[in-house]
């Protein structure tokens, strides 16, 4: 790249899910961007784009309508259309169905990579976004008038305003000099796939057992994509068991709603950890999804979280250049944290109050879990309210939330 071509409207360190997210919700609005991602194409080991599955919510299937790849994405995917919740040994449980709600679905599930293959299609064909790979920022200097990203190779690349979207262990976010607060909850999710005996009937389950939460959620060709939580102490042991018996496992902690469980594809584990930046920019510079919030993966909020920071940053940057100004500019910036500082906060310590209140061994706090899923059901509106927070339909939302184009 020439030195002249070195100056853009925007840098992105971090070209994951979020971060392509980001880079296409603004094309719209003819800026030149960069998105500086460190995991070549189609490796492996990139994270964002491995077989783990994702819970798509109603306001991020918004966001995809309104940036033109929601037939793409939904053609990959399998929707919800009943959320069961039951805390083993337990007699309460909830439920939640999309039709009660009035929707055609609660949410829609998608595999990572296939879902990364559909945004990384249009990241590398869109005018105006360079694809920098693999590359990545290793200094930061921030400056009134712009941001400076220098790279590996040695190149440096000036922006109005730098974006981290690279993840809980930022090292941007470190960079900008922000830092997080982190918490290990001393667990791994144990996620892949399995076969039932019983069709899943677009049916999603969250199951509280002993060691924490087991989410089972429907995908495609009648399998069952499964997210299971287990302890750090335990973890080796269930990731050595042969194929039988880790089926046996997970049927015992899940039970027979699907009937028995036949056949498990290749399992993962990656460990769990609750993590929040102290804020949320810096001059020029920005956080949004796992950079600036990192949840527990009970009610698969984490994603669809960073997408209404998408959704909402978009915003502040278009509303910022209609009127004149520039993208990093700091009105901008200010509006953009104080817009998202509820919501981040709402759902970290929702997450969190669900891990601690359902894996506590109290006697009263397990009388108090029963009697509030009862309550769950039964109290008037309470499901509705509910359903409404985790559809990410609550709040003030931004224009690609509500399905509403940025331009």
């Amino acid at each position: 790249m020439a030195a002249s071509d070195n100056t853009y409207d925007i840098v992105i360190a971090g070209g994951g899910m979020i971060g392509s997210s980001l880079a296409l919700a603004l094309a719209p609005l003819g800026m030149r961007i960069a998105v500086v991602e460190a995991v070549a194409r189609r490796e492996t080991q990139q994270p964002s784009f491995d077989d783990r599955s994702t819970a798509l919510s109603r306001s991020t299937q918004r966001t995809f309508e309104a940036m033109g790849l929601w037939d793409e994405v939904v053609a990959a995917s399998t929707a919800i259309s009943k959320v069961h919740v039951s805390d083993k040994g337990r007699f309460g449980f909830s439920h939640i169905d999309a039709e009660e709600q009035g929707v055609e679905a609660l949410g829609y599930v998608v595999i990572n990579r296939v879902l990364g293959e559909v945004l990384q299609t249009h990241l590398y064909s869109t005018a105006g976004i360079d694809v920098l790979c693999p590359e990545r920022i290793e200094a930061v200097q921030l400056g009134l008038e712009s941001a400076i990203a220098t790279l590996g190779n040695g190149q440096s690349l000036s922006a109005d305003l730098l974006v981290a979207a690279d993840g809980a262990n930022s090292s941007v976010r470190e960079m900008m000099g922000i830092s997080a607060q982190r918490r290990e909850y001393q667990q791994r999710a144990v996620v892949g796939n399995v076969r039932s005996e019983f069709s899943h009937e677009n049916r999603a389950f969250e199951r509280f057992t002993p060691q924490g939460p087991l989410a089972i959620l429907p995908i495609a060709d009648a399998r069952c994509g499964f997210v299971w939580t287990v302890s750090e102490d335990d973890a080796e042991r269930v990731l050595a068991l042969d194929d039988a018996e880790f089926l046996q496992e997970l049927q015992t902690q899940f039970g027979n709603r699907l009937g028995e469980f036949t056949q498990v594809g290749a399992r993962a584990a990656y460990p769990l950890l609750l993590s929040k930046a102290v804020r949320l920019t810096a001059t020029r510079s920005v956080l949004i999804g796992n950079a600036a919030h990192g949840l527990h993966p009970v009610a698969a909020q984490g994603f669809n979280l960073g997408m209404r920071d998408v959704a909402a940053l978009c915003d502040c940057i278009a509303d910022q250049l209609k009127n004149g100004g520039d993208p990093g500019n700091a009105a901008a910036l200010d509006r953009y944290a104080a817009w998202r500082k509820s919501d981040q906060k709402k759902l970290v310590q929702f997450t969190d109050n669900l891990v601690r209140l359902f894996g506590s061994k109290r006697p009263g706090l397990r009388t108090l879990r029963n009697i509030g899923m009862i309550g769950f059901d039964l109290v008037p509106g309470v499901r509705t309210l509910f359903a409404k927070h985790t559809m990410g339909l609550a709040g003030e939302l931004p224009r690609l939330s509500r399905g509403m184009p940025i331009r």
